[in-house]
């Protein structure tokens, strides 16, 4: 049986214009300057302006309940639209009339990039120096087009034939491609490409290096005991090879110069990291002073063009149905300016404001640069103070950085959980951390701690943590086990 029956209930819906915003929010300088090319290239109603000018007034647009019923999918009667809201009687806008206190740092300048040969494209050219036949010279360059960024070759001879014969109609051996790779490929620069380990990468670096005892010596250990030495079981190896601490710690000094990647070594394939900072803080007389990165306070405005031809509309007598298409795209095209030149404006107060807030909750830090005075602080401390929700803190310090006095720091690596220490007091993990790092780089490399040893120093230390934790934290910095720390 079917019946009807009215139920009412509570949603929640995100307008376009506050997933606009969100979207610009989480994006850091660089890609909301990539952003904002983006909508001035697909909004002509939308400007923007090469001079140092304020141009965001927001008394120029209609209030955000003007247009945050609107979803872009209602239909918009021309006759319906008050032509008046789109116009300005003053020759000069305002925006035009505002100034700001941006400095000439804050321009955009690019710096040219040199055109750079890839790291295969510089293999292949070597392979120009060695004389082939037509055949050895596809199944060479077959090769080093397996070979990863890495420099590693870590396909099997077996797929490569079968790879050549069924996709380029290469018909070889394995003997073949064996003797083009350690005769060709393992002769390329830098060393040790071409290698299927890293034994055989250590080895052919090795080979080309020029002869001594410690090489020598060196080439012995990696090839003949090359588990022990990744063990660091170095009592071994002064037992096997008769030989004294100081000529085995020679071979571990020339081990260490070789690189575990020869492909990363190569510069053509290094791709240049510009971080750009988005907040900067400065220490002026003893006080914190933050600013906002200029590039995100872009220069925009609606456009006097369009404004004009809807005065043109106004102004006309005769209203055809073309015309009448025409204002409700120019509309469209204006609403979509403003709604964007709002949610800007927008951005720029969420980032001032949710960073003003870290930088006084770790005011302490920011005014000497003592890491031990980072406090401990997650996103709900900030999102109290300056009463935004959990998610849009995240979004601001996501992949944002701050320029301070002490180097170019990521902002969610202020934030850490608290522990408490023998006092009962709150104290970062950050600083229980850099604590740790100290302790293990004080310690004797001849017989580095183990991580309960290190739980008791920072235990002594007034820190009361676990074994496990101490792993944990360990890990997070990047360091190995003690065995792995050992030196002679």
């Amino acid at each position: 049986m079917l019946k009807q029956n009215l139920q009412f209930k509570l949603s929640q819906k995100l307008s376009p214009q506050q997933i606009q915003l969100m979207k610009l929010i989480q994006l850091p300088t660089q890609a909301f300057e990539q952003r904002l090319k983006e909508e001035l290239v697909e909004n002509p109603a939308l400007e923007g302006s090469t001079d140092q000018e304020e141009l965001y007034e927001k008394e120029e647009f209609d209030s955000q309940d003007d247009y945050d019923e609107y979803d872009g999918n209602e239909s918009i009667e021309a006759d319906d639209i008050n032509i008046d809201e789109y116009l300005s009687d003053d020759e000069i806008p305002d925006y035009k009339l505002a100034a700001n206190n941006y400095s000439d740092d804050d321009d955009d300048r690019e710096s040219p990039l040199a055109a750079a040969v890839s790291f295969h494209q510089d293999l292949l050219n070597q392979l120009q120096t060695f004389i082939l036949n037509d055949t050895e010279m596809e199944v060479a360059e077959f090769v080093v087009g397996s070979i990863d960024d890495d420099g590693y070759l870590r396909r099997s001879i077996q797929d490569m034939v079968d790879d050549m014969a069924f996709t380029q109609g290469i018909y070889t051996d394995e003997k073949t491609v064996e003797r083009i790779l350690k005769s060709i490929i393992h002769e390329l620069e830098p060393s040790g490409v071409g290698a299927r380990d890293l034994q055989e990468c250590l080895l052919l670096q090795l080979k080309h290096k020029t002869p001594t005892e410690s090489i020598a010596l060196a080439t012995r250990i990696i090839d003949e005991q090359f588990d022990a030495f990744t063990k660091k079981h170095y009592e071994k190896l002064l037992t096997k090879y008769s030989i004294s601490q100081d000529q085995l710690k020679k071979v571990i000094s020339e081990i260490e110069k070789l690189n575990p990647k020869p492909g990363g070594s190569f510069s053509g394939s290094r791709v240049t990291e510009n971080i750009v900072p988005d907040f900067m803080i400065r220490v002026v007389d003893g006080e914190l002073e933050l600013t906002l990165n200029g590039r995100n306070a872009p220069t925009l405005h609606v456009s006097r063009d369009y404004q004009e031809m809807l005065q043109t509309y106004k102004d006309s007598r005769d209203k055809s149905a073309a015309q009448k298409d025409a204002v409700q795209f120019i509309k469209q095209k204006l609403d979509s300016a403003k709604w964007f030149i709002d949610a800007i404006k927008q951005r720029q107060e969420t980032l001032f404001v949710t960073m003003n807030a870290i930088m006084h909750f770790q005011y302490d830090y920011f005014l000497e640069g003592d890491e031990l005075k980072i406090k401990p602080m997650i996103l709900k401390d900030i999102a109290d103070m300056v009463g935004l929700d959990i998610s849009t803190v995240s979004r601001v310090a996501n992949s944002k950085y701050v320029e301070t006095p002490y180097g170019t720091k990521l902002i969610k690596e202020f934030f850490s959980e608290a522990m408490k220490n023998d006092q009962g007091e709150d104290v970062s993990t950050l600083e229980i951390k850099k604590i740790l790092k100290t302790v293990i780089e004080d310690e004797d490399k001849s017989k580095p701690l183990p991580d309960d040893q290190l739980a008791e120093i920072l235990k002594e230390k007034g820190y009361p943590i676990a074994r496990r934790t101490i792993a944990k934290y360990r890990e997070q910095l990047d360091i190995p086990v003690a065995r792995m720390r050992k030196k002679i």
